[in-house]
């Protein structure tokens, strides 16, 4: 029985401690540390104080506590200002700026800046320390009181060493009651203390009086040397102007004896190596041990003799660890302060790039729109005349400018995606498309460019390949036409050959390789290596012959990268070039024809004498619109502008509403937002000229049932109108 509750015992006991140990956590210690921190720094033993906080920063650097750091930090600089070391408060502000230009931490960086106010003050940098705190509590989040009332009492201090005692009196008046879970009673009594010296300042002697005597209380039952000492000589001069000279006389020696207690004995201390770097505390570590060795030693060899040997020799040792250490410091700060200047350096960059950026985005959306404008008239009329039987002589032309205009939005769109590409904020589509068709509209539409330079172009494409692949037949028409049309500018009476074959082949999925072979001038091996860079065109005499931007194969990069590919060359001088990369496709099931051209077909009845409200403040893009819609047998009235648009809605019975965004006065969004108001079911589409990436949500939320992008294709157009009356009227029934 005893052994069994021996071993229950036990048991218990490994238990409880490894539960404490869990309890103990190393964020739980930090903390205690801080607190001990604090501790020791109010009982005025600034060397106790600096060894721990250096054990807390130590474990603190291997956590990811970050604000905890900096909290660490700011307190090496608190301590010594507050200890009047000001020679070394500049290293550890920078120490805390180094750490903040690491860690997102506003109030943390207020305290710091508020520091660094404060020691402008007190070296006598009185406008430079005024600006400096009158920006202080700017983006303070006053959730953290330790660290807002550390900078109030910061701003009165600077305010007080620049005479300026009203305004400083007023931010002390207001911390009072103070809150601080690390030292509530000292800061108190450091209020009270400064409020007592500008009382006097002031003539308000009798307030003064009260304030150090608060003051007085407080220390002497925490045991504050600093504020007792302090306390005990303004009371005294106090007492002294009222000719009280016995309260004078008491307060005088109560002072002497608190000094001669607590800082005559601690002055040396505090200038004791321990007290300013962790590597002084390996150097007496070291000492010991040798002291340690030396008594071994003594017993067994002539003690003077070696006592003498040891001595020097530890005396040499010290003097080196001194010197090494003293350097390491040096070099330490430098850089530090190089480090600070490198990121301030990097954040400022960082910040031109950033608006760089912000200026090319804008450059781009505004190109786009404009560009986009024209577009429509240019799609919209071809559209038209295709629709009213041109001459067969003009049907092919009509048809090369229909697939250019196509091509052409889908140019301007890519480029404004290659930096979203490159942030991989763009995927890819998915449609059934004809692969085939897809070779045939890129050999038609660069027909002229190859009859230009007197070439032929070729199509190879292997009978293995599927009829129908799911794919992005568009951005695969981006890259063919990138690398066709890039081959034939470097090509004269010669083949442009497009190549595809299969590599592996299943039922849902095939691989296919394809190439570009040209006749062409050749790339050298040096060129190869760059002519994938934006803007790269091999050489200046290149550029200036053939012409050309550069970032037809940067585009191609980048829309390759989207199908998990890489663009590859191989290109000798004189003897052509040819561009290789693979992309993997899924098979359809079976063959099935265009699902929205069968729905289009079977919902033409449907159109017509549907009446329709178009806002649209450009005459040209009003005919195309109300044309296209006539070709369904539509009709529709037109408002030149949102207040116009409006009205009609509000008087007018309509199907639908097709509205135009940028318009003067008001915009379409706007407009759209008072149709709501009055009219919830009716569907109101949005037609825009700009990219819906970064927009979509802001239609919808504005009350638009739907967006279609300018210029578009009229099957699209057709659709999306049918679609969203359709539904209207079944939501109604």
């Amino acid at each position: 029985m005893k052994a069994f509750f021996c071993s229950f015992f036990t048991a218990f006991w490994c238990f409880f401690g490894l539960y404490a140990q869990q309890e103990n956590s190393p964020l739980d210690r930090i903390l205690s540390l801080q607190k001990e921190v604090y501790e020791h720094k109010n009982k005025a033993n600034f060397e106790e104080a600096l060894i721990t906080l250096n054990k807390a920063t130590q474990m603190a650097e291997s956590t990811d506590q970050s604000e905890l750091l900096v909290d660490l930090y700011n307190l090496y600089t608190q301590l010594h200002i507050e200890f009047n070391k000001l020679d070394k408060v500049n290293t550890y502000v920078a120490t805390t700026k180094n750490a903040l230009s690491f860690y997102e931490y506003p109030d943390g960086r207020k305290l710091e800046e508020s520091f660094e106010a404060r020691l402008m003050a007190e070296n006598k940098q009185f406008s430079e320390a005024i600006l400096k705190a009158s920006k202080l509590t700017t983006g303070l989040s006053n959730n953290n009181k330790e660290i807002s009332g550390m900078i109030a009492f910061n701003q009165a201090n600077i305010y007080f060493l620049t005479k300026d005692y009203a305004t400083a009196k007023g931010i002390l008046q207001k911390m009072l009651p103070v809150e601080n879970k690390f030292e509530k009673e000292y800061l108190t009594a450091q209020v009270l203390l400064l409020l007592s010296e500008i009382n006097i300042l002031q003539g308000f002697e009798e307030d003064a009086y009260l304030d150090a005597t608060k003051a007085l209380e407080i220390a002497a039952e925490n045991d504050f040397p600093k504020v007792e000492f302090k306390a005990n000589n303004i009371l005294a001069s106090i007492s002294e102007k009222k000719k009280n000279f016995e309260d004078a006389y008491r307060f005088k020696v109560a002072a002497e004896k608190v000094y001669n207690h607590h800082f005559i004995s601690n002055t040396a201390n505090s200038n004791n190596e321990t007290a300013n770097s962790t590597e002084a505390a390996f150097l007496n570590r070291l000492v010991t041990q040798m002291g340690n060795q030396l008594e071994k030693t003594e017993k067994t060899v002539n003690i003077s003799k070696l006592t003498s040997v040891l001595s020097s020799a530890l005396l040499i040792i010290i003097s080196l660890l001194t010197i090494s250490l003293y350097r390491n410091n040096q070099i330490k700060f430098k850089t530090n302060d190089l480090l600070l200047k490198k990121n301030q350096e990097l954040q400022a960059a960082k910040d031109e790039a950033e608006k760089a950026m912000q200026a090319k985005g804008q450059f781009l959306s505004t190109v786009s729109h404009e560009l986009r404008t024209p577009l429509y008239a240019v799609t919209g009329l071809t559209h038209l005349l295709l629709e009213e039987d041109p001459k067969e002589s003009q049907k092919d032309h009509l048809k090369s400018l229909k697939f250019s205009g196509e091509y052409l939005l889908n140019f301007i769109n890519d480029i404004l995606q290659i930096n979203k590409i490159e942030a991989n904020k763009l995927s890819l589509e998915s449609f059934t498309f004809d692969l085939r068709k897809v070779f045939t509209d890129v050999a038609t539409s660069l027909q002229q460019t190859a009859k230009e330079n007197k070439n032929n172009i070729v199509l190879e494409i292997s009978e293995s390949i599927p009829q129908q692949l799911i794919g992005d037949p568009l951005k695969l028409t981006q890259i063919l036409m990138n690398l066709v049309g890039n081959a034939l500018k470097f090509t004269e009476n010669g083949n442009v050959t497009m190549l595809a074959k299969p590599l592996n082949h299943s039922a849902a999925n095939i691989s296919i390789h394809f190439e570009i072979i040209d006749q062409g001038i050749g790339i050298s091996k040096e060129m190869q290596e760059t002519i994938f860079d934006s803007f790269s065109q091999g050489s200046v005499q290149i550029n200036r012959k053939y012409g050309g931007t550069g970032l037809g194969l940067t585009i191609v990069k980048s829309l390759l990268s989207l199908f998990n590919s890489e663009i590859k060359v191989e290109s000798e001088l004189g003897k052509g070039s040819t561009f290789m990369f693979d992309i993997d496709f899924k098979v359809p099931e079976a063959y099935t024809a265009d699902i929205p051209s069968k729905r289009l077909e079977i919902e033409d009845g449907f159109f017509e004498k549907l009446h329709l409200l178009v806002v649209e403040d450009n005459k040209i893009n009003q005919v195309i619109t109300q044309k296209m819609l006539a070709k369904k047998g539509m009709t529709c009235d037109i408002a030149n502008d949102g207040y116009e648009a409006i009205e009609k809605a509000r008087k007018n019975s309509y199907h639908a509403i097709l509205m135009d965004i940028h318009m003067p006065g008001i915009s379409g969004l706007t407009a759209t937002k008072e149709i709501r108001k009055f009219n919830k079911n009716i569907p109101i589409i949005a037609l825009t000229a700009i990219s819906l990436d970064e927009t979509k949500e802001d239609f919808f939320a504005a009350g638009c049932s739907d967006v279609i992008t300018k210029p578009f294709k009229p099957e699209l157009f057709y659709r999306k109108i049918g679609n969203n009356i359709l539904r209207n009227i079944n939501v109604g029934s």
